[in-house]
Parts: C-alpha cells; sequence; structure tokens
C-alpha cells in the first residue's frame, strides 16, 4: 500500500512539474534589459536643452489661437496612483504622443531648438520599450486609470493642432521630471 501512495505522489509532482507556470492576471516582462533607473535624473546640460525648447515652443505657441475642449494631461494624473508595472505603459504612450507632435513642430522654424530634445526623448523611448510588458491579444486589457490615461491619449489627435502642442509644451517638464523619474525609480516610487 505505501508503494501506491508513493507512486501517486510521485505522478501529481511530475505532473505539476509539466505544467509550467499559472498564468498572471497582469502582463509581465522579464525586466532583462529594461535599464531605466539612469533617467531618475537628467543631466543640467539635458535639463538645459529642455528649457531651451520649452522657451522656444511656448513663445511660438503664443500668436496662435488655440482652445482645448478638454485637458489632455490634468493635474490629478499621477503616475504614482498606478501599479508598477502600469506605469511604463502609460509613460510610454505619453512620450509616443509627445514624439508625434513635437516631430511635427520641429519641421518649422523650432527644427534647431528641437533637434537635441528630441533625441534625447526617443533614446528614452527605446529604452522605455524594453520595460513595457508584452499586450496579450487575448486576456486581460487595461483597466481603471491605466485605461481612462490611454484612451485619453489616444483620443488626443482629434484635439485641434495648436491644442495638441500647448498640452504637450506645457506637460513637457511634468514628463522629465514626475514622470520619467517615477518610472526610472520601479517599485520605490510611491
Amino acid at each position: 500500500m505505501a508503494t501506491v501512495w508513493v507512486l501517486v505522489l510521485v505522478t501529481v509532482v511530475l505532473g505539476l512539474a509539466e505544467a509550467g507556470p499559472v498564468p498572471t492576471s497582469k502582463p509581465t516582462t522579464t525586466r532583462r534589459d529594461c535599464h531605466m533607473e539612469r533617467f531618475q535624473s537628467l543631466s543640467p546640460r539635458e535639463l538645459g536643452a529642455f528649457k531651451k525648447a520649452k522657451d522656444a515652443l511656448e513663445e511660438s505657441l503664443l500668436p496662435k489661437n488655440w482652445s482645448c475642449s478638454s485637458r489632455l494631461f490634468p493635474r490629478t494624473r499621477n503616475l504614482r496612483l498606478l501599479q508598477a508595472w502600469e506605469r511604463p505603459v502609460a509613460l510610454e504612450a505619453e512620450l509616443d504622443l509627445t514624439l508625434k507632435v513635437l516631430g511635427n513642430m520641429a519641421d518649422s522654424s523650432l527644427g534647431v531648438v528641437l533637434d537635441q530634445p528630441l533625441r534625447m526623448l526617443r533614446h528614452i523611448h527605446s529604452e522605455l520599450q524594453a520595460c513595457v510588458p508584452a499586450q496579450p491579444t487575448a486576456g486581460p486589457r487595461p483597466r481603471g486609470r491605466l485605461h481612462h490615461w490611454l484612451h485619453r491619449l489616444h483620443k488626443a489627435p482629434n484635439e485641434s493642432q495648436g491644442c495638441l502642442e500647448a498640452s504637450i509644451t506645457f506637460n513637457l517638464f511634468r514628463l522629465l521630471t514626475q514622470d520619467l523619474k517615477c518610472v526610472a525609480s520601479g517599485d520605490v516610487c510611491v
């Protein structure tokens, strides 16, 4: 009888070993290639280039007549309110929109001023993509705050070009000093 129990126990253990990991409800990333910690603080030179670009962008917005139907980046939006795995997803969407809008603006007379900041934002974006979990084709989708933020950013191109330019310009330092720093801090961002 003891031999039968041993055989049953061995069969169960071997069956569980072959079953593999139990799927989780959230997307996962190995974070093996995710090295965002280097962006916890940007150098004074990099921040100076962004300040120069932001000042030039704000000056270019003054003569334009722009109005927004909604706030693209509301003040209550805070990446700390998201789960750690959701933060890179939100920042990646924010950076993607920022790069598109600033890239369009770089084709104007602002090209020289935007060159270095755009290169830096593209570099950050490429590094960040290694941290964003792959979205499964089936299974859980972003919910709650993350879903709301991603939906808002997805609808942003429906706004006027002037509104997009103003929203991105006024959010630029928040993206660099708060959102990027939060994602770069990983689980420590509280």
